[in-house]
């Protein structure tokens, strides 16, 4: 290798690192505007993704001393009026639509009601795996006093609602069901502490 094609070699590598190095502190910019950039990325971080983000994710990509926290709340605090808010689902923050526009939603993708659509023995069980979950197939049928079909069971997984649990300590040891990070963001829930209290009634 020639000395010029060498230089030019370990330019390419220098420059190649500096542009790898994320600067989460932004020490060189005044306080607002450093301020201004960090709601900026946290913002463009939860508008790239489906799913929410966790307060530690987050955190990457602002300063030490950043307040996660205080940036969210100023970033809601910019969007009173718009169409859309920053909501905490989930154990995290995800962008979503107002629940007053869904039918111009609807109406402007032709959705319908296809995209939550559930029979009632569907929401049932649903229900019956968030409220005593970990639970098998015989600990439903318990419920139900009838068998929970294996195709609904399926119906709700591939809603990504539910999931496979901890082994139930049964003759043959059969699979639990419990319910998913993505049941908790669908029912609009941050932990499952958030569930309705049941109310039993009495005789």
């Amino acid at each position: 290798m020639t000395a010029a094609a060498r230089s030019k070699t370990e330019k390419g590598q220098e420059g190649s690192g500096r542009h790898s190095v994320f600067d989460r502190e932004l020490a060189d910019l005044p306080q607002e505007l450093r301020w201004r950039e960090w709601m900026g990325r946290i913002e463009a971080v939860l508008f790239a993704s489906a799913t929410p983000v966790g307060r530690d994710d987050l955190a990457r990509v602002v300063g030490q001393g950043a307040c996660v926290e205080m940036l969210i709340d100023d970033i809601h605090a910019e969007l009173v009026g718009r169409p859309y808010e920053l909501a905490q689902v989930s154990g995290g923050w995800m962008f979503r639509t107002k629940t007053q526009f869904a039918d111009a939603i609807k109406a402007a993708a032709d959705l319908g009601d296809q995209t939550l659509a559930f029979t009632e023995m569907e929401m049932g069980v649903l229900c019956a795996i968030a409220y005593h979950q970990p639970i098998d197939r015989a600990g439903l049928k318990d419920i139900f006093g009838k068998e929970v079909s294996r195709d609904l069971l399926a119906r709700l997984r591939f809603k990504d609602l539910i999931a496979s649990g901890p082994r139930a300590p049964r003759a043959g040891a059969p699979h639990t069901f419990v319910t998913t990070e993505q049941f908790l963001t669908t029912f609009d829930l941050q932990t499952l502490r958030d569930l309705p209290e049941l109310k039993f009634r009495e005789g």
